[in-house]
C-alpha cells in the first residue's frame, strides 16, 4: 500500500469544487430504451483539459442522452485525494481521475473501493523550463522544478526521470541535486513568473500557460513511453455503485465513448465545448493560444492503457513513494468492451489486472 504520507493525485490542489446543479433529464429512458436503475448519478472530475472527455460529454449532452431520465449531478475537484474521499464517502459514484489517485484509492482500501472501468486520455504532460537558466537536462542541477503535489502522477514522473539521469532527490522533502517544489497547478504560473521556480513538470493547460509566459518545453513526457502513450486520465467507479447500477455505468461509458468519438471527428468543436465547460465550472475561459497548444498535446482514447498503469506504479515504488502494490482486480472493463463491441470495435485489454469473473 502507499505510505501514509503520500496521497497522490493527478494533481491540481486539494480543494474540492461545489456540486453543480443537476442537468435536466433529456428523455424518459436511457439510451437502451429502458428506465435505468438509479434516479441520479454523481460524476466527479477536474476542470482541466486532460479531463476533456467528460468536459465535452457534459457540455454536448452526450451523457444525458444515454442516461435519459437519470439525472446527472457533477462535482468539480482540484485534487485526486478529495475525489477519492468523496467516492469512498458515497457522494461521487463515477469519476475521471489520474492513475496515481486511482492506485492509491484501490490499494489503501485493500481493493474494495473502486474499479477502473475505462480509459479517457493519454499524454498532455510536459517539463517546461526557464530557457535563461536551463538549456538541457544537464542544467537541472541546483534548479527548482515544480510538480502539482507530493506523490502525484507528475511528481512520480519527475522523480523517476531525475533518478534516471543520476540526480539524487529525497522523495519526501523534494530536497537534493534538483529541488522539487510541490505546488498547486493554479499557483505554478505565478511561481514561475516570480522566479520562485525555474520550471515545472505539469499537465495541460498549465504547461502551455507557462510557455505563454516565456518558458520552453524541455521534454514532452510522451517521448519517454513506447508509442508515445501513457495513461493520464481513467474513469473509475465505486464498486458498490457498479454492483448495484451496472446499467447506469454502461450508459455513462456509452457517453464517454461517444465523447471521444466526437473529439476525434471534430476537434475544433470539441475544443470549444471543453473550454465552455471550463468557463462554466471556473468562471474563466482559457486564452485561445493556450487552449490550442494544450489540446494538441493530449490524446483522447477509450483504452485505459493498463500496461502503463502497472509501469507507473513501478515508478512510484522505485521513487520511494509507494510500497509494492497488489493491483489485481483494479480493472473491470466488461462494460466498456460491451460498448466497444456494439460500435464494431475490438475489446481493450486489462494487462492481467482485471477483476475475477
Amino acid at each position: 500500500m502507499l505510505t501514509a504520507a503520500v496521497l497522490p493525485a493527478c494533481g491540481y490542489g486539494s480543494r474540492a469544487g461545489d456540486s453543480a446543479p443537476a442537468a435536466p433529464a433529456a428523455q424518459a429512458a436511457g439510451g437502451s430504451g429502458t428506465k435505468l436503475s438509479a434516479d441520479t448519478v454523481r460524476i466527479g472530475y477536474f476542470a482541466n483539459l486532460t479531463h476533456g472527455t467528460v468536459l465535452v460529454g457534459l457540455e454536448k449532452g452526450l451523457f444525458q442522452k444515454e442516461l435519459g431520465a437519470t439525472r446527472i449531478k457533477t462535482q468539480v475537484f482540484d485534487a485526486g485525494p478529495s475525489e477519492i474521499e468523496a467516492l469512498n464517502a458515497g457522494s461521487v459514484d463515477i469519476g475521471w481521475i489520474g492513475p496515481s489517485p486511482a492506485i492509491n484509492g484501490y490499494t489503501r482500501s485493500g481493493g474494495t473501493s473502486l474499479r477502473i472501468v475505462s480509459g479517457s486520455a493519454s499524454g498532455g504532460v510536459k517539463l517546461v523550463v526557464d530557457p535563461a537558466v536551463i538549456g538541457s537536462p544537464d542544467d537541472l542541477r541546483g534548479k527548482r522544478i515544480a510538480t502539482p503535489q507530493l506523490g502525484n502522477t507528475q511528481d512520480v514522473a519527475l522523480l523517476t526521470y531525475l533518478a534516471g539521469r543520476g540526480y539524487s532527490v529525497d522523495p519526501a522533502s523534494g530536497a537534493g541535486d534538483v529541488g522539487v517544489v510541490r505546488a498547486d497547478n493554479k499557483v505554478i504560473p505565478d511561481a514561475y513568473r516570480s522566479g520562485s521556480v525555474d520550471g515545472a513538470w505539469v499537465p495541460e493547460p498549465t504547461a502551455s500557460q507557462l510557455v505563454a509566459l516565456g518558458a520552453k518545453v524541455l521534454l514532452d513526457e510522451r517521448s519517454l513511453w513506447p508509442d508515445g502513450k501513457f495513461v493520464i486520465t481513467n474513469v473509475i467507479v465505486a464498486q458498490r455503485f457498479l454492483t448495484e447500477h451496472p446499467d447506469v455505468v454502461e450508459a455513462v461509458l456509452r457517453g464517454s465513448v461517444a465523447a471521444n468519438a466526437f473529439i476525434e471527428a471534430d476537434p475544433r468543436k470539441a475544443k470549444a465545448a471543453a473550454d465552455a465547460r471550463i468557463r462554466r465550472d471556473t468562471g474563466k475561459a482559457l486564452e485561445p493560444a493556450v487552449l490550442e497548444s494544450a489540446w494538441h498535446g493530449i490524446d483522447f482514447l477509450d483504452d485505459p492503457l493498463a500496461g502503463t498503469l502497472r509501469a507507473e506504479a513501478g515508478h512510484a515504488v522505485t521513487a520511494g513513494l509507494l510500497e509494492k502494490p497488489d493491483l489485481s482486480g483494479i480493472y473491470d472493463l466488461t462494460l466498456l468492451n460491451k460498448v466497444l463491441r456494439a460500435r464494431g470495435r475490438p475489446a481493450v485489454p486489462d494487462a492481467g489486472l482485471g477483476a475475477p469473473p
